[in-house]
Protein backbone atom coordinates (compact mmCIF):
# COMPACT_ATOMS: atom_id res chain seq x y z
CA UNK A 1 0.00 0.00 0.00
CA UNK A 2 1.64 3.34 -1.46
CA UNK A 3 1.22 6.99 0.09
CA UNK A 4 -1.17 7.25 -2.32
CA UNK A 5 -2.97 4.39 -1.93
CA UNK A 6 -3.69 5.34 1.83
CA UNK A 7 -4.73 8.99 0.88
CA UNK A 8 -7.47 7.11 -1.55
CA UNK A 9 -8.74 5.07 1.37
CA UNK A 10 -8.79 7.71 3.31
CA UNK A 11 -10.99 9.88 0.80
CA UNK A 12 -13.16 7.07 0.64
CA UNK A 13 -13.99 6.51 3.95
CA UNK A 14 -14.30 10.56 4.74
CA UNK A 15 -16.44 11.59 1.49
CA UNK A 16 -17.36 7.76 0.27
CA UNK A 17 -16.85 6.20 -2.77
CA UNK A 18 -15.49 8.18 -6.05
CA UNK A 19 -15.60 8.02 -9.53
CA UNK A 20 -13.64 6.98 -12.26
CA UNK A 21 -12.89 10.32 -13.32
CA UNK A 22 -12.11 11.49 -9.82
CA UNK A 23 -9.70 8.43 -9.57
CA UNK A 24 -8.02 9.21 -12.53
CA UNK A 25 -7.82 12.80 -11.89
CA UNK A 26 -5.22 11.98 -8.44
CA UNK A 27 -3.65 8.67 -9.90
CA UNK A 28 -2.51 10.60 -12.57
CA UNK A 29 -2.15 14.28 -11.48
CA UNK A 30 -2.05 14.54 -7.77
CA UNK A 31 0.89 17.01 -7.38
CA UNK A 32 2.59 15.10 -4.71
CA UNK A 33 1.96 11.41 -5.80
CA UNK A 34 0.20 11.87 -9.03
CA UNK A 35 1.77 9.29 -12.31
CA UNK A 36 2.71 12.10 -14.03
CA UNK A 37 3.91 14.29 -11.53
CA UNK A 38 6.48 11.94 -10.45
CA UNK A 39 8.41 10.28 -13.35
CA UNK A 40 9.23 10.40 -16.89
CA UNK A 41 6.95 7.24 -17.78
CA UNK A 42 8.13 7.36 -21.78
CA UNK A 43 10.55 4.75 -23.40
CA UNK A 44 11.81 1.24 -23.51
CA UNK A 45 12.74 1.99 -20.02
CA UNK A 46 9.58 3.75 -18.67
CA UNK A 47 6.12 2.40 -18.91
CA UNK A 48 5.03 2.50 -22.70
CA UNK A 49 6.18 3.91 -25.70
CA UNK A 50 4.56 6.29 -28.24
CA UNK A 51 5.06 6.79 -31.74
CA UNK A 52 7.56 9.71 -31.57
CA UNK A 53 9.62 7.72 -29.52
CA UNK A 54 9.41 4.60 -31.82
CA UNK A 55 10.53 6.98 -34.97
CA UNK A 56 11.85 10.32 -35.85
CA UNK A 57 9.46 9.80 -39.15
CA UNK A 58 6.38 10.23 -37.53
CA UNK A 59 7.16 13.74 -35.67
CA UNK A 60 8.47 14.64 -39.38
CA UNK A 61 5.83 13.97 -40.75
CA UNK A 62 3.49 15.63 -38.39
CA UNK A 63 5.43 18.59 -39.32
CA UNK A 64 5.04 18.09 -42.65
CA UNK A 65 1.48 18.08 -42.04
CA UNK A 66 1.61 21.19 -40.56
CA UNK A 67 3.28 23.03 -43.28
CA UNK A 68 1.07 22.04 -45.77
CA UNK A 69 -2.00 23.46 -43.19
CA UNK A 70 -0.05 26.36 -42.54
CA UNK A 71 0.14 26.82 -46.56
CA UNK A 72 -3.81 26.22 -47.29
CA UNK A 73 -4.46 28.57 -43.91
CA UNK A 74 -3.34 31.35 -45.80
CA UNK A 75 0.44 31.13 -44.05
CA UNK A 76 -0.56 33.72 -41.32
CA UNK A 77 2.15 35.36 -39.32
CA UNK A 78 1.84 35.25 -36.11
CA UNK A 79 0.74 31.51 -36.29
CA UNK A 80 0.91 29.31 -32.53
CA UNK A 81 2.61 25.65 -33.03
CA UNK A 82 0.75 24.02 -30.22
CA UNK A 83 1.22 20.22 -28.55
CA UNK A 84 -0.89 19.02 -26.05
CA UNK A 85 1.13 16.51 -23.82
CA UNK A 86 3.85 16.81 -25.15
CA UNK A 87 5.99 13.72 -23.27
CA UNK A 88 9.40 14.07 -23.69
CA UNK A 89 9.22 16.72 -26.41
CA UNK A 90 10.57 14.37 -29.05
CA UNK A 91 7.61 14.69 -31.33
CA UNK A 92 7.98 18.50 -31.09
CA UNK A 93 11.59 18.78 -31.91
CA UNK A 94 11.38 16.04 -35.09
CA UNK A 95 7.94 18.58 -36.42
CA UNK A 96 9.87 21.87 -35.84
CA UNK A 97 13.56 20.27 -37.66
CA UNK A 98 10.52 19.52 -40.93
CA UNK A 99 9.22 22.61 -40.55
CA UNK A 100 12.81 24.82 -40.14
CA UNK A 101 12.56 23.63 -44.21
CA UNK A 102 9.76 25.40 -45.21
CA UNK A 103 10.80 29.19 -46.20
CA UNK A 104 9.24 31.96 -43.86
CA UNK A 105 7.05 29.25 -41.96
CA UNK A 106 9.60 29.17 -39.02
CA UNK A 107 9.50 33.37 -38.23
CA UNK A 108 5.63 32.87 -38.57
CA UNK A 109 5.64 30.44 -35.57
CA UNK A 110 5.52 30.66 -31.82
CA UNK A 111 5.48 27.19 -29.77
CA UNK A 112 3.30 26.59 -27.21
CA UNK A 113 3.76 23.09 -24.64
CA UNK A 114 0.49 22.64 -22.85
CA UNK A 115 1.93 20.56 -19.61
CA UNK A 116 1.22 20.32 -15.87
CA UNK A 117 3.81 17.76 -14.92
CA UNK A 118 6.81 19.55 -13.71
CA UNK A 119 9.53 16.90 -14.49
CA UNK A 120 8.29 16.60 -18.21
CA UNK A 121 8.52 20.18 -18.30
CA UNK A 122 12.27 20.54 -17.89
CA UNK A 123 12.53 17.23 -20.13
CA UNK A 124 11.34 19.07 -22.90
CA UNK A 125 12.85 22.50 -21.82
CA UNK A 126 16.20 20.08 -22.52
CA UNK A 127 14.96 18.65 -25.63
CA UNK A 128 14.05 21.69 -27.12
CA UNK A 129 17.01 23.87 -26.15
CA UNK A 130 18.60 23.60 -29.57
CA UNK A 131 15.55 24.06 -31.64
CA UNK A 132 15.85 27.59 -32.44
CA UNK A 133 12.52 28.56 -31.57
CA UNK A 134 11.71 30.56 -28.40
CA UNK A 135 9.12 27.56 -26.26
CA UNK A 136 6.44 28.87 -23.99
CA UNK A 137 4.54 26.37 -21.86
CA UNK A 138 1.07 26.81 -20.74
CA UNK A 139 -1.77 24.90 -18.05
CA UNK A 140 -4.23 24.07 -20.56
CA UNK A 141 -5.89 24.96 -23.43
CA UNK A 142 -7.87 27.87 -22.25
CA UNK A 143 -4.50 29.41 -22.46
CA UNK A 144 -3.56 28.95 -26.35
CA UNK A 145 -2.17 32.30 -27.47
CA UNK A 146 -4.68 34.56 -29.22
CA UNK A 147 -3.41 33.96 -32.93
CA UNK A 148 -4.16 31.38 -35.79
CA UNK A 149 -3.02 27.99 -34.57
CA UNK A 150 -1.90 24.75 -35.91
CA UNK A 151 -2.74 21.99 -32.66
CA UNK A 152 -1.08 18.58 -32.23
CA UNK A 153 -2.49 15.93 -29.44
CA UNK A 154 -0.66 12.57 -29.88
CA UNK A 155 -2.15 10.26 -27.07
CA UNK A 156 -3.36 13.03 -25.17
CA UNK A 157 -6.99 12.15 -25.01
CA UNK A 158 -7.11 8.22 -23.76
CA UNK A 159 -5.14 9.74 -20.68
CA UNK A 160 -8.45 12.26 -19.91
CA UNK A 161 -10.50 11.28 -16.62
CA UNK A 162 -13.83 9.04 -17.82
CA UNK A 163 -17.11 8.65 -16.04
CA UNK A 164 -18.47 5.14 -16.28
CA UNK A 165 -22.41 3.91 -16.10
CA UNK A 166 -23.31 0.41 -16.69
CA UNK A 167 -26.89 -0.89 -17.06
CA UNK A 168 -28.12 -3.07 -14.46
CA UNK A 169 -32.15 -4.50 -14.32
CA UNK A 170 -32.73 -1.56 -12.05
CA UNK A 171 -31.61 0.87 -14.86
CA UNK A 172 -28.48 2.62 -15.18
CA UNK A 173 -25.69 3.46 -12.10
CA UNK A 174 -22.61 5.37 -11.70
CA UNK A 175 -19.59 2.72 -11.58
CA UNK A 176 -17.41 4.25 -8.98
CA UNK A 177 -14.44 2.91 -6.32
CA UNK A 178 -15.12 2.24 -2.56
CA UNK A 179 -13.78 -0.33 -0.33
CA UNK A 180 -14.25 -3.65 0.62
CA UNK A 181 -14.64 -5.47 3.81
CA UNK A 182 -10.92 -5.39 4.32
CA UNK A 183 -10.33 -1.81 3.62
CA UNK A 184 -9.06 -2.38 -0.06
CA UNK A 185 -10.25 -0.19 -3.42
CA UNK A 186 -12.60 -2.47 -5.14
CA UNK A 187 -15.74 -1.60 -7.81
CA UNK A 188 -18.81 -0.93 -7.05
CA UNK A 189 -21.73 1.13 -8.02
CA UNK A 190 -23.32 3.83 -7.15
CA UNK A 191 -27.05 3.36 -5.54
CA UNK A 192 -28.99 6.12 -7.64
CA UNK A 193 -30.23 5.71 -11.04
CA UNK A 194 -29.01 7.34 -13.70
CA UNK A 195 -31.84 8.70 -16.43
CA UNK A 196 -30.72 9.69 -19.66
CA UNK A 197 -28.81 6.60 -20.91
CA UNK A 198 -30.45 4.03 -23.78
CA UNK A 199 -32.92 2.37 -22.18
CA UNK A 200 -32.69 -0.38 -24.60
CA UNK A 201 -29.42 -1.32 -23.95
CA UNK A 202 -28.46 -4.76 -23.01
CA UNK A 203 -27.86 -5.31 -19.28
CA UNK A 204 -24.28 -5.25 -18.19
CA UNK A 205 -23.31 -2.74 -20.83
CA UNK A 206 -21.14 0.03 -20.03
CA UNK A 207 -20.96 3.44 -21.01
CA UNK A 208 -17.74 5.55 -21.15
CA UNK A 209 -18.39 9.22 -20.79
CA UNK A 210 -16.04 11.49 -22.00
CA UNK A 211 -17.10 14.54 -20.76
CA UNK A 212 -13.63 16.13 -19.83
CA UNK A 213 -12.55 15.31 -23.07
CA UNK A 214 -15.57 16.82 -24.67
CA UNK A 215 -15.28 20.37 -22.62
CA UNK A 216 -11.53 20.68 -24.51
CA UNK A 217 -12.69 19.77 -27.79
CA UNK A 218 -15.32 22.10 -27.42
CA UNK A 219 -12.72 25.21 -26.13
CA UNK A 220 -10.05 24.33 -29.13
CA UNK A 221 -13.14 23.93 -31.48
CA UNK A 222 -14.02 27.59 -29.90
CA UNK A 223 -10.68 28.89 -30.72
CA UNK A 224 -10.20 27.66 -34.53
CA UNK A 225 -13.67 29.03 -35.35
CA UNK A 226 -12.61 32.40 -34.29
CA UNK A 227 -8.87 32.55 -34.89
CA UNK A 228 -8.35 30.08 -37.99
CA UNK A 229 -6.31 26.89 -38.00
CA UNK A 230 -6.27 23.12 -37.11
CA UNK A 231 -5.89 20.44 -34.91
CA UNK A 232 -4.36 16.72 -35.67
CA UNK A 233 -5.27 14.17 -33.20
CA UNK A 234 -3.57 11.10 -32.92
CA UNK A 235 -4.62 8.69 -30.87
CA UNK A 236 -5.97 4.39 -30.04
CA UNK A 237 -9.65 4.15 -29.70
CA UNK A 238 -12.70 3.10 -31.91
CA UNK A 239 -14.47 4.82 -35.45
CA UNK A 240 -18.20 4.28 -33.89
CA UNK A 241 -19.74 5.09 -30.97
CA UNK A 242 -20.47 2.34 -29.04
CA UNK A 243 -20.85 0.56 -25.28
CA UNK A 244 -17.87 -1.68 -23.64
CA UNK A 245 -14.93 -1.29 -20.56
CA UNK A 246 -11.77 0.64 -22.12
CA UNK A 247 -10.71 1.54 -19.15
CA UNK A 248 -6.83 -0.28 -18.38
CA UNK A 249 -3.66 0.26 -16.46
CA UNK A 250 -0.29 0.02 -17.82
CA UNK A 251 3.44 -0.55 -15.67
CA UNK A 252 6.53 -1.72 -17.45
CA UNK A 253 5.00 -2.42 -21.02
CA UNK A 254 2.12 -4.47 -19.51
CA UNK A 255 -0.68 -4.30 -18.42
CA UNK A 256 -1.68 -3.97 -14.79
CA UNK A 257 -4.78 -4.28 -11.81
CA UNK A 258 -5.80 -0.43 -12.17
CA UNK A 259 -6.58 -0.60 -7.97
CA UNK A 260 -3.17 -2.06 -7.30
CA UNK A 261 -0.69 0.48 -7.64
CA UNK A 262 -2.32 3.91 -8.13
CA UNK A 263 0.29 6.98 -8.89
CA UNK A 264 2.49 3.95 -10.28
CA UNK A 265 0.83 2.57 -13.41
CA UNK A 266 -0.45 4.97 -16.46
CA UNK A 267 -4.04 4.70 -16.61
CA UNK A 268 -6.19 5.41 -19.72
CA UNK A 269 -9.34 4.55 -22.33
CA UNK A 270 -9.88 4.30 -25.68
CA UNK A 271 -10.75 7.29 -27.69
CA UNK A 272 -14.51 7.59 -28.86
CA UNK A 273 -13.33 9.40 -32.14
CA UNK A 274 -17.53 9.26 -33.04
CA UNK A 275 -17.82 11.04 -30.36
CA UNK A 276 -15.36 13.65 -30.19
CA UNK A 277 -16.26 14.98 -33.96
CA UNK A 278 -20.13 14.97 -33.55
CA UNK A 279 -18.92 17.43 -30.72
CA UNK A 280 -16.37 18.88 -33.28
CA UNK A 281 -19.34 19.93 -35.75
CA UNK A 282 -22.00 20.70 -33.15
CA UNK A 283 -19.19 23.92 -31.89
CA UNK A 284 -19.38 25.16 -35.42
CA UNK A 285 -16.05 23.38 -37.01
CA UNK A 286 -15.44 20.87 -39.89
CA UNK A 287 -13.34 17.34 -39.35
CA UNK A 288 -11.17 15.18 -41.30
CA UNK A 289 -11.09 11.72 -40.96
CA UNK A 290 -10.98 9.74 -38.83
CA UNK A 291 -8.82 7.44 -40.97
CA UNK A 292 -6.65 4.51 -39.50
CA UNK A 293 -2.28 6.09 -38.18
CA UNK A 294 -1.40 3.53 -40.83
CA UNK A 295 -3.56 5.48 -44.07
CA UNK A 296 -2.56 9.01 -42.49
CA UNK A 297 1.22 8.43 -42.67
CA UNK A 298 1.74 6.40 -45.78
CA UNK A 299 -0.73 9.42 -47.37
CA UNK A 300 2.13 11.92 -45.71
CA UNK A 301 4.30 9.46 -47.53
CA UNK A 302 5.97 7.39 -45.02
CA UNK A 303 7.37 4.61 -47.33
CA UNK A 304 9.42 7.33 -49.23
CA UNK A 305 11.10 9.04 -46.07
CA UNK A 306 11.39 5.37 -44.75
CA UNK A 307 13.51 4.89 -48.12
CA UNK A 308 15.49 7.76 -47.99
CA UNK A 309 17.01 7.47 -45.00
CA UNK A 310 17.67 4.02 -45.79
CA UNK A 311 19.17 4.69 -48.34
CA UNK A 312 21.93 6.02 -46.20
CA UNK A 313 22.16 3.90 -43.46
CA UNK A 314 23.91 0.59 -43.05
CA UNK A 315 22.68 -2.79 -42.86
CA UNK A 316 21.62 -2.61 -39.23
CA UNK A 317 20.07 0.73 -39.27
CA UNK A 318 18.03 -0.29 -42.70
CA UNK A 319 16.64 -3.19 -40.33
CA UNK A 320 15.93 -0.79 -37.08
CA UNK A 321 13.95 2.25 -39.88
CA UNK A 322 12.12 -1.35 -41.38
CA UNK A 323 11.36 -2.03 -37.87
CA UNK A 324 10.06 1.19 -37.14
CA UNK A 325 8.23 1.65 -40.26
CA UNK A 326 6.19 -1.66 -39.13
CA UNK A 327 5.86 -1.11 -35.70
CA UNK A 328 3.75 2.06 -37.11
CA UNK A 329 1.63 0.86 -39.36
CA UNK A 330 1.14 -2.97 -38.29
CA UNK A 331 -2.37 -3.57 -39.03
CA UNK A 332 -3.13 -6.48 -36.32
CA UNK A 333 -5.84 -6.51 -33.99
CA UNK A 334 -3.49 -4.48 -31.52
CA UNK A 335 -1.48 -2.92 -34.03
CA UNK A 336 -0.84 0.89 -34.18
CA UNK A 337 -1.20 1.48 -37.40
CA UNK A 338 -4.77 0.20 -37.08
CA UNK A 339 -5.75 0.53 -33.08
CA UNK A 340 -4.75 4.33 -33.96
CA UNK A 341 -6.86 6.99 -35.59
CA UNK A 342 -6.59 10.23 -37.24
CA UNK A 343 -8.89 13.27 -36.90
CA UNK A 344 -8.43 17.02 -37.98
CA UNK A 345 -10.46 19.61 -36.28
CA UNK A 346 -10.22 22.55 -38.21
CA UNK A 347 -11.84 26.29 -39.32
CA UNK A 348 -15.20 25.33 -41.60
CA UNK A 349 -12.82 27.25 -44.68
CA UNK A 350 -9.82 24.89 -44.73
CA UNK A 351 -10.26 22.12 -46.96
CA UNK A 352 -8.68 18.93 -48.21
CA UNK A 353 -6.25 18.41 -45.34
CA UNK A 354 -3.44 15.97 -46.23
CA UNK A 355 -3.34 12.53 -45.01
CA UNK A 356 -7.09 12.23 -45.42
Amino acid sequence: MNDLYRLLVGLVKADGPMSFARYMELCLGHPRFGYYMTRDPFGQTGDFITAPEISQMFGELVGIWCADTWFKMGSPSPCALVELGPGRGTLMVDALRAICKVPGMAEALSVTLVETSPILRQTQKKALSEAGFTIGWAESVFDLPKTPVLLIANEFLDALPIHQFIRTDKGWHERVIGLDEHDQLCFGLSPEQINGFDKNAPIGSIFEDARISASIIEQVALHLKIYNGAALMVDYGHSKSGFGDTFQAVKAHGFVDPLALPGEADLTTHVDFEGICQIARGSGVAVSGPTTQRDFLLALGLSERASKLAEKGSDEQRLAIRAQFDRLTSTSETGMGKLFKVIAIHHPQLHDLAGF
